[in-house]
């Protein structure tokens, strides 16, 4: 292991997922991204399931930089395949500008997520920018009763794409965008035609910067901000008007995730800890959980700890209690 310093998460080269079920849209966004006009040179990594792959001519001057996963889903199998590309796309950093990788329609996001978060190499070098899922408003509300792999699709995004928005009325629209916020209370939808959305609303978002999030949107993170209940995702999230004890916070956290990784599908959050001017911000997809300080707090910020999940099956009592028992 080298002892040079670790990049900033500004170094880091951010990396896009791009997600989505079946027919939903997204090697529509995918070819808009490629060959719309912004200057921006993005290498590609496309995972190809049966479904037709994007037509390397788009990808203008640039063919090399579109890399093919061919083993079906990634998963599990696939990482090992990721981490390759990515290591790669590493030693070329400067040949481009950001990274897209694009999922195959029955794949469940979180190995990808997880791979930038459990590959010490690709953690150093990369950044996950943001999940982008893209759903197609006719169809989701059938593909939520039958498809799991939908359904996780929706609860990772950071962003989701109502695509097809044209071809429902606007009470179906508002049925479906009711049924991810339920799910989902926290990622940003756009309701879009053939995915025409402005590139920065899906691209080098730094959606998992909590802080900058939170800038934005201070209610990101309040109780009662989003109000939306499934029967089968679920989001919990708690806050402590003030700061933690790290000695109580650092324990239950990596507890919890361990203990009920399985049915958390992702976490986010912020925690003051006394006598420190950074915020501590956190993110985990399942068992793997990623944290460090970060932004001073500024001078007129109440110092508030504020957690979230999101998954199945999770006892939001007992988190609330557990995490209220961390107080400083």
């Amino acid at each position: 292991m080298s002892d040079a310093p670790t990049p900033s998460a500004s170094d880091k080269i951010p990396v896009t997922v791009l997600t989505g079920y079946l027919g939903a849209g997204k090697t529509t966004l995918l070819n808009r991204i490629l060959t719309e006009n912004h200057g921006r040179r993005y290498a590609v990594i496309v995972n190809e399931f049966g479904e037709i792959g994007i037509d390397n001519d788009l990808v203008v001057g640039a063919d090399e930089e579109v890399f093919e996963m061919n083993n079906g889903c990634v998963c599990c199998t696939v990482r090992g395949d990721l981490i390759r590309i990515m290591d790669g796309l590493v030693k070329r950093r400067g040949k481009f500008d950001a990274i897209i990788v694009e999922t195959t329609g029955l794949a469940d996001p979180a190995p990808v997520a997880q791979t930038f978060f459990v590959d010490q190499d690709v953690g150093e070098a990369a950044r996950l920018d943001a999940v982008v899922t893209v759903a197609d408003a006719r169809w989701l509300p059938d593909r939520l009763k039958d498809a799991p792999e939908a359904r996780n699709q929706i609860a990772f995004a950071d962003v989701i794409l109502l695509n097809k928005a044209d071809l429902v009325d606007g009470a179906a629209l508002d049925r479906v965008e009711g049924q991810i916020r339920a799910i989902n209370p926290f990622a940003t939808i756009h309701r879009t035609q053939n995915c025409a959305v402005p590139l920065d609303a899906v691209l080098e978002r730094n959606a998992f910067d909590l802080a900058r999030i939170l800038e934005v949107e201070p209610e990101f993170l309040e109780e009662g901000h989003h109000h939306h209940h499934d029967s089968e995702i679920q989001s919990v999230s708690a806050r402590i008007d003030g700061p933690v004890d790290p000695e109580k916070f650092m324990p239950w956290i990596s507890n919890l995730t361990q203990v009920q990784g399985p049915d958390i599908l992702r976490c986010k959050g912020i925690v003051a800890f006394p006598d420190e001017p950074k915020r501590f911000v956190f993110q985990g997809v399942h068992m793997i959980l990623d944290g460090d300080l970060q932004a001073d707090w500024r001078a007129d910020e109440p110092r508030v700890s504020r957690v979230v999940f999101i998954g199945r099956n999770l006892d939001a009592g007992a988190i609330k209690s557990e995490f209220e028992a961390c107080r400083a």
